[in-house]
């Protein structure tokens, strides 16, 4: 009788807590969560150098984090530098780093560690795309989509994550894609190395959590295309439903979910239902719904992002 009655206790607990969870996320998606104070806090942003990268230390800057600016731009990180103390940053550290090369990452963290201080909040923002059909890429292109898009996250939560451990405090930010949750044509090696972010993002956060290490948060950010450059030419036939995302918006959407402590941030919100349809519609159906949205065309104009003179 004792295994049945423990058995039936454990689900009465579970179907509180659940119900709970989902009165909780309720209220929150009618009530804006409080936002967490950041001020202080040593934010580290790789790819700062331009885009995505450069708007977010701006808005952090204004948040009042202590900056550190990672990208292999030293010209275009130092203009980002620049930005942030223009905005009003206390304090911005610029250092030019490749983030595909492990022994690189390690030598630039270990100097951050000694001369800023341990890293509170994580944001592996740096990102290549090759835009090319997968047997017209050539290996060493393949080999550093992984190196840039997923690898430099393994060592560059190798290098902080200790720290935020034994402090029991920090956040780890993936800026993964919506092709890190649904296939693209012509991305076939972009989207491998954005859902290996993804996948990796999320399993460390269970093992945080399985550790009870509660005070270590993490969001992962899947956006459609946004107008940095970096998908120039990228077309969508349903602006929308398929917006390609203002930068601005973008930028204002992930640092609220990073200052809310959500789990999960897709945008525009319609992939939240692409990624609900392609859990149960028929596989056939799918591919009806992608040629609708001509899905399978949104790289044909693909030019990407232009190299200065």
């Amino acid at each position: 009788m004792a295994p049945s009655v423990n058995t039936a206790k454990e689900l009465s607990i579970f179907l509180v807590k659940a119900m709970f969870a989902f009165l909780e996320a309720a209220i929150f998606a009618l009530i804006p969560k409080p936002l967490k104070n950041v001020a202080g806090e040593i934010v580290l942003i790789t790819g700062a150098g331009s885009g995505l990268g450069r708007l977010l230390a701006v808005q952090f800057a204004h948040l009042g984090s202590v900056l550190v600016l990672w990208d292999i731009n030293e010209e275009g990180n130092e203009e980002t530098r620049r930005m942030a103390w223009d905005a009003g940053a206390m304090t911005v550290h610029a250092y030019t780093c490749d983030c595909g090369r492990k022994e690189e990452v390690y030598r630039v963290a270990n100097q951050v560690k000694k001369e800023v201080g341990d890293v509170s909040i994580l944001i592996n923002n740096a990102g290549i795309v090759t835009g090319r059909k997968f047997l017209d890429c050539p290996d060493e292109l393949i080999e550093k989509s992984f190196d840039v898009n997923f690898k430099a996250h393994l060592w560059t939560y190798k290098a902080f994550l200790p720290a935020m451990i034994a402090n029991d405090h920090g956040h780890l930010v993936c800026i993964s894609s919506s092709a890190g949750l649904i296939g693209t044509n012509q991305l076939a090696d972009y989207c491998a190395s954005k859902f290996a972010a993804f996948g990796f993002a999320e399993s460390i956060f269970l093992e945080t959590l399985a550790q009870k290490q509660n005070g270590i948060k993490t969001t992962i950010v899947c956006p459609f295309f946004i107008k940095t450059g970096m998908f120039e030419g990228c077309t969508t036939s349903c602006p929308f439903l398929l917006p390609i995302l203002e930068p601005e918006y973008a930028v204002r959407k992930i640092v609220d979910a990073i200052l809310q402590e959500k789990m999960y941030l897709y945008m525009p919100k319609f992939i939240y239902f692409m990624v609900f349809l392609k859990s149960f519609l028929p596989f056939k159906v799918g591919i009806l719904v992608a040629e609708y949205l001509r899905a399978l065309h949104f790289m044909d104009s693909f030019t990407g992002q232009k190299k200065k003179d």
